[in-house]
């Protein structure tokens, strides 16, 4: 684990300990902290205290001579109390990312990438790492992906010059960061999501240009200027600026890395060879990460093929902004028709961003909360089927499909309706898949 002199004899008080919350309260311990931790699920709070916690809750204790409150990225800062508590005794609210950001001093020199970005981050993030390491760069990923950073080992020195950390960072993980000065920060795009914790668009869009705030002036910032947002964000950036867009990309050498196709991926690519330029890849090095590198789950992923049809899991398209591309992946062919399902419980922008690929689609399967809204969006533009849950939109859509055609889950919503979250719901769409002979 990653543990850090900085944090010895100071006192830390952790509020929710699912993965990244236990992975805290242990690198905690063992830098020689003290630590008082609190969930409501008295089985956590069991874990906690086997670490060597305390256990008691923040709202409860006298917080005045804490050196922090670390909180999970789900509490919501703009609704929940301990906001309030934590600056009355004068403590900074913090997060993971934050205690990384801090222990950074007592690593093996190294380089830090931080990306962010309503959609795409964690195709991005994960794209870096490979190109990184597939050049024989040491690199290691954490943040809003695969396990919490903590937890990890630290990159040992090496003969190959520094490793290289790539967090994929949410605005809520930079909200709680204060220190984190990323040697490689990225912004891949901008539209409106989680409205809930801010006030409005213009709140969500400060949050995510904050992480250029906290660099240093030789840092270098990456923003990908397809969007007006994101082009007022780099316009005011006056540190080592790269803007890049997805047009930047030529189709022809698109064409060659099989997991990065659409437009979308476009704009992956052209951010992820930035941040490799940055770091000292050579065209070479960048080509054969971009040629080798294999999809997320649930992003875009190939579940299986049967009977000619191919089944595609978009499922982390949580909004209109990441489904839009997807559809305008498949464009239609004389052999290839776009069965679509959508659905789930929707985040309220409704579907304006993929109304300029409707034509792409054969037939929707709608599910979910969203259901009737999104069929009345989509009116006579696309043949629709109310089919109501994910298994149901799966048969329908295996009855209708023709060898040639693409099924595709992109639902465009969040998951919380029906599922536990969009990777249990991408999960069934592969085992249902998986049912039909795929």
């Amino acid at each position: 684990m990653i543990t850090s002199r900085a944090f010895a004899g100071r006192r830390y008080a952790v509020l929710g300990l699912a993965r990244s919350g236990l992975a805290t309260v242990e690198a905690l311990v063992a830098s020689g902290a003290g630590v008082t931790a609190w969930d409501e699920r008295e089985d956590a709070r069991d874990d906690a205290m086997a670490l060597g916690a305390d256990i008691g809750d923040p709202l409860e204790i006298d917080l005045v001579g804490f050196a922090g409150v670390v909180v999970s990225p789900g509490v919501p800062l703009n609704r929940h109390p301990i906001a309030a508590h934590a600056k009355e005794a004068h403590v900074p609210v913090i997060g993971d990312i934050e205690l990384f950001a801090e222990a950074q001093g007592d690593l093996p020199p190294h380089k830090l990438v931080g990306i962010t970005g309503t959609n795409g981050k964690s195709t991005v993030t994960a794209l870096v790492a490979h190109m990184l390491e597939s050049a024989g760069i040491p690199t290691l990923m954490g943040g809003n992906i695969g396990l919490p950073i903590l937890s990890r080992e630290p990159l040992a020195p090496n003969e190959n010059g520094v490793g290289v950390y790539v967090l994929e960072l949410s605005s809520y993980q930079i909200d709680l960061a204060h220190s984190l000065a990323c040697d490689v920060a990225v912004l891949t795009n901008l539209s409106p999501d989680h409205l809930d914790r801010y006030d409005g668009f213009a709140g969500y869009t400060a949050s995510k240009a904050r992480l250029f705030s906290l660099q240093h002036r030789d840092q270098v910032a990456i923003v990908a200027v397809d969007d007006d947002p994101s082009k007022m964000i780099a316009g005011r950036i006056n540190h080592r600026l790269h803007r890049v867009s997805g047009r930047d990309i030529d189709p022809a050498d698109q064409a060659r890395w099989p997991a990065l196709q659409g437009p979308h991926n476009a704009q992956n690519a052209v951010c992820a060879i930035a941040v490799c330029r940055v770091l000292g890849l050579n065209d070479e090095q960048i080509e054969r990460g971009l040629a080798t590198y294999t999809s997320l789950p649930h992003r875009m992923e190939l579940v299986g093929e049967a009977d000619g049809v191919r089944w595609f899991n978009d499922s982390k398209a949580t909004n209109a902004a990441s489904a839009a591309p997807a559809l305008a992946a498949f464009p239609p062919a004389p052999d290839q028709r776009l069965h679509w399902i959508a659905g789930g419980q929707a985040k309220g922008d409704g579907l304006a961003a993929c109304r300029p690929w409707f034509g792409h689609v054969k037939r929707a399967y709608l599910i979910g909360e969203a259901m009737e809204p999104f069929a009345a969006e989509i009116g006579g533009a696309v043949p629709v089927e109310r089919s109501g849950d994910l298994a149901t939109a799966v048969k329908q859509a295996a009855a209708a499909a023709e060898p040639g055609d693409i099924v595709l889950l992109s639902p465009a919503c969040a998951s919380f309706d029906q599922f536990r979250d969009y990777e249990q719901r991408g999960d069934a769409f592969r085992a249902a898949v998986r049912a039909l002979g795929a």
